[in-house]
């Protein structure tokens, strides 16, 4: 009797120690799946990223309208920006100038905002997304909205090339390919 008291305590601390490790295992699954984050970290996927770029107010050094809702900010270190607004800005090509509101002294998507004389007095609108710009993505930007010309390389035409003339071969020599 006192052998099948001990094989049944064995058992239920077995399953008591079985129930355990697939607690653990299963809330170890939970939580990796909890840490991952849902965007691509591989550079290719940039625009996911955009939101998290800021600047700092006080290293804005000018402003370039593209359209009504987008501006290339100059920063500090020849640094350029794209700002995207969440809506158009009707009168903001025309605006006099522009200011941010931001509570921190940093310009970010999201809660930053941008002030311009529009058709109302001191228009506000929220800034959707900043992303810093490299000289390529700076002109491409400036001529995909018609601000710049694309510089157009042209093919020069092909000249006469010294040298490239054909030569003729001996005419009495036989052709070792034929095989004769």
């Amino acid at each position: 009797m006192i052998g099948s008291s001990a094989l049944g305590l064995f058992i239920a601390e077995y399953n008591m120690l079985y129930k355990q490790i697939i607690t653990f295992a299963i809330s170890s699954i939970l939580l990796a799946c909890a840490g991952t984050q849902n965007g691509n970290d591989s550079g290719e996927d940039r625009a996911t990223n955009a939101r998290h770029d800021c600047i700092f107010e006080s290293s804005i050094r000018g402003y370039s309208v593209l359209d009504e809702s987008n501006l290339i900010i100059d920063g500090s270190g020849r640094r350029k920006y794209h700002v995207a607004l969440s809506r158009r800005a009707h009168g903001l090509r025309s605006s006099w100038g522009i200011a941010f509101n931001s509570p921190t002294g940093r310009v970010c998507a999201g809660f930053s905002e941008v002030i311009f004389d529009g058709r109302m007095q001191n228009d506000s609108i929220r800034i959707d997304s900043i992303r810093a710009l490299s000289p390529e993505d700076h002109e491409y930007l400036l001529i995909q909205y018609g601000k710049k010309r694309p510089e157009i390389e042209q093919t020069p035409a092909p000249g006469k090339v010294k040298g490239a003339e054909v030569e003729e071969l001996d005419p009495a020599a036989k052709d070792d390919s034929s095989g004769n």
